[in-house]
């Protein structure tokens, strides 16, 4: 998505460590009418894919998540990294490593959101190891349903997890795709 990638050339900046500072339009501060924009694209992505839940973890994939269900008319269910009072019953529960916080979280999802009726597109808003959504895959496998695929608003090609996806057979539609940054520099993969 050209958009995205000139937005965050224009908006973003490399922080040390490999971290991509978006905050100011996607997980901090939203620039909603582009978040839209985002979301659509990702349902003409999956327009074939007949899906019928999104799945995402808190929080900041839940406003892309919700802006491309209101595209696809689908409900969006997002993981909590922590099991709540207000999560009554079963869980389904896997264990996410976050690159970003450098530490694991217990996410939890309530079987009564998911069962094996289900389509699921997980979203995300970065993809880096890929650890976040294999632990969404092992939530969607536990629950039987069917993994329509992923998407991810910004995807660090240069730490694989994409790749490493898409070579286990997942379709993975990530809107920009950041192939090296430096302090002066983004290249994105050309698709």
């Amino acid at each position: 998505m050209k958009a995205l990638e000139e937005k965050i050339i224009k908006e973003g900046s490399v922080l040390p460590g490999n971290i991509l500072k978006v905050g100011s339009f996607l997980n901090h501060r939203l620039d909603v009418d582009f978040i839209m924009q985002m979301g659509e694209e990702i349902a003409r992505l999956f327009s074939d894919a007949k899906v019928n839940k999104i799945l995402t973890i808190e929080t900041s994939g839940i406003p892309i998540a919700v802006a491309a269900a209101a595209a696809m008319h689908v409900p969006v269910v997002f993981a909590k990294k922590n099991k709540s009072g207000n999560i009554s019953g079963d869980v389904y529960k896997t264990v996410v490593h976050s690159y970003t916080h450098g530490r694991d979280y217990d996410v939890v999802v309530s079987r009564e959101y998911l069962s094996e009726k289900d389509n699921v597109l997980i979203i995300d808003d970065f993809l880096a190891n890929g650890k976040a959504l294999e632990g969404l895959i092992d939530i969607i496998g536990q629950a039987g349903a069917t993994l329509a695929g992923c998407s991810c608003a910004i995807e660090k090609g240069f730490q694989k997890g994409g790749d490493n996806l898409r070579a286990k057979g997942i379709k993975v539609e990530s809107l920009a795709i950041v192939e090296s940054m430096s302090d002066d520099s983004l290249i994105f993969r050309q698709m």
